[in-house]
């Protein structure tokens, strides 16, 4: 969220790309048209800050289709740029179309996301009951669909949410449809585990862990934050419960994975530090290994695991927080995004950031 990472997040018919100048604490803002229709879903490309994925709806034969494509923006926006935010609607630019992920035959599509340690060349879409794999050639002007597998079952199932795991080389997915979440191997597009009743009411939204490979958060109407581990999913890890409405958002800091940050309807965004079950319950980073080492050797003085806590409530927001993101460019900046339009920039407090580093 610095010059050089803008925050991009959709408002009806347009894109508006906000550059943060964090020494100044000064917005900036620069606005695209997205002639093509109302915006639901923004996926940024890791690979490729230039480029992004789009979900949109379309009326078509008297039909309201909600639909995807991918974009370049402006080469001169991708560095970062300084227009002034009174000036920058009457200056907006238009969006590139590389190409579109044909879903015709598929349904309406919920979301996309790109694969996170890719080349900016694989995605995946969720189209009603179906999770679709995309390969994007001829320099992304041409979306081609290399696997799909549809979900099976009675009444009309339709994933929610969607999101890739940053382990296992890539090769895994997590979905999300009613209260139930499930793990997929995208090379046979088979299921590979399974969570019945995730949550008491609908699953909103999913995240993994970056550094703990089984690790995996959802959040949903049911008010609940849970936390799993995908080797036995019959009881989640950990619970959170702090939230009065639904939880539309749960992210975990890039880089500090007991840093969680959730958004909900209730208008408030939850810093929690879920410490307990991150790669640093000591207060440095142990592995699986060191757990079971610390147990031989019984004449070492035991370390108790640090407290879970809440951090903060930011209740910045006079309506629901639908987006909840953290910086990729400086991990302790986050932003947050509520319907009536509102997007706030926080930090993490000043003594948390220290008490993690020193």
């Amino acid at each position: 969220m610095e010059d050089d990472a803008p925050v991009i997040y959709g408002l009806e018919f347009q894109i508006h790309i906000i550059d943060f100048d964090d020494e100044n604490n000064i917005i900036n803002k620069n606005v695209l048209l997205h002639q093509v229709g109302e915006i639901w879903h923004i996926s940024a490309s890791p690979a490729d800050k230039g480029v992004l994925a789009t979900c949109y709806s379309k009326t078509s034969d008297s039909k309201v289709m909600t639909c995807a494509a991918v974009w370049r923006m402006p080469k001169e926006l991708e560095s970062g740029s300084h227009e002034s935010p009174d000036d920058s609607s009457s200056n907006a630019q238009t969006l590139e179309l590389l190409c579109h992920l044909d879903n015709t035959a598929h349904g309406n599509m919920a979301g996309v996301a790109w694969e996170p340690m890719g080349d900016g060349k694989r995605l995946i879409s969720l189209a009603d009951n179906h999770l679709l794999l995309w390969d994007l050639q001829e320099s992304s002007s041409k979306a081609v669909l290399s696997n799909s597998v549809a979900l099976e079952g009675k009444g009309q199932l339709k994933f929610t949410s969607g999101r890739w795991s940053p382990h296992h080389n890539c090769t895994q997915v997590a979905t999300a449809n009613d209260t139930a979440i499930r793990g997929w191997d995208i090379r046979t597009m088979t299921q590979i585990y399974c969570i019945e009743n995730a949550h008491g009411q609908l699953v909103r939204d999913l995240d993994f862990n970056p550094n703990k490979q089984y690790y995996l958060a959802s959040c949903g109407d049911d008010c609940k934050v849970k936390f799993w581990d995908t080797r036995n999913v019959s009881e989640p890890v950990k619970t959170l419960e702090e939230h009065s409405h639904w939880v539309w958002n749960v992210r975990y800091n890039h880089s500090h994975d007991q840093l969680v940050l959730t958004g909900s309807s209730d208008s408030r965004v939850i810093l929690s530090n879920m410490v307990s079950i991150s790669s640093e319950p000591f207060g440095h980073l142990v592995d699986d290994d060191e757990l079971s080492d610390q147990e031989d050797h019984q004449e070492d003085k035991i370390k108790e695991p640090l407290q879970d806590s809440i951090i903060a409530t930011y209740e910045e927001h006079e309506d629901s927080v639908y987006a909840v993101e953290w910086s990729s460019a400086d991990p302790w900046l986050f932003a947050s995004l509520s319907y009536d339009g509102r997007l706030v920039i926080n930090r993490v407090p000043r003594a948390l950031k220290y008490h993690i580093l020193l």
